[in-house]
């Protein structure tokens, strides 16, 4: 479904990502782990149309993508739920969903979608009224991730989904992260949590100052000593 190839990305003099290749099959989830400036959340943007790159390749479906701006890759089926969420604080979160869904124009569908978002979704059911700016962070979270559901996304691209939440919403993220999966879509999941991020997906890929150094099976990563040892803190 996604292959990146000899991705670059520069912001003025820095060269955050220094020429990457990976793939995502249908299907999948994969992971992308490393330390903060690894270039982790560059590399999504690229892929959402948020930034330009100086080089290289990314091929969606099939289809040369690398100059397409963000609007168009979201009809194509490709959406981002950012790092921060970056809800609607003054709309309800009915309304935020709807934005989700602004380029549709297959209004049944639709609807039939809000009902899936707050079936996967049960917490904003309870809040559907409410004002997006009166939610807890993680509830904030499932808001965002509900929002990219309602295009209809054939790949969804998470940006630490786990950050800044207590232990228990972080848990109920990855459920509902999980349950995406399930329910049929491809994932390619940006996360400080190395050890949750490789327990929930497929496939990993480490990235250490903007380059690849390692990808495997999540299970080998896990049990990878150099992985432990920079990673999970073991």
């Amino acid at each position: 479904m996604l292959e990146v190839r000899g991705l670059k990305v520069s912001y003025g003099g820095i060269n955050a990502v220094k020429g990457i290749d990976f793939k995502v099959a249908a299907g999948e989830l994969v992971t992308l782990i490393g330390a903060n400036g690894a270039g982790k959340t560059t590399t999504l943007k690229a892929l959402a149309g948020l930034v330009k790159p100086a080089a290289g390749g990314i091929l969606y479906n099939g289809k040369d993508i690398t100059a397409r701006p963000a609007y168009e890759l979201v009809r194509q089926g490709l959406a981002l739920v950012p790092e921060g969420r970056g809800v609607f604080g003054r709309l309800t979160v009915d309304e935020n969903l709807a934005m989700g869904a602004y380029s549709r124009r297959d209004s049944a569908r639709v609807t039939a979608d809000f009902d899936r978002v707050y079936g996967l979704l049960p917490r904003l059911a309870e809040r559907r009224r409410q004002f997006a700016g009166t939610l807890s962070g993680g509830e904030q979270q499932m808001l965002a991730i509900g929002r990219a559901m309602m295009s209809r996304p054939r790949l969804l691209l998470l940006d630490e989904p786990s950050m800044g939440l207590a232990p228990l919403m972080v848990q109920k993220i990855f459920e509902a992260i999980r349950a995406i999966a399930t329910d049929g879509a491809t994932l390619l999941l940006v996360e400080q949590n190395a050890r949750l991020a490789l327990e929930t997906c497929h496939r990993g890929y480490v990235m250490e100052s903007g380059l690849i150094t390692a990808a495997d099976s999540a299970a080998r990563l896990l049990a990878d000593p150099r992985v432990r040892q920079a990673y999970l803190g073991e």
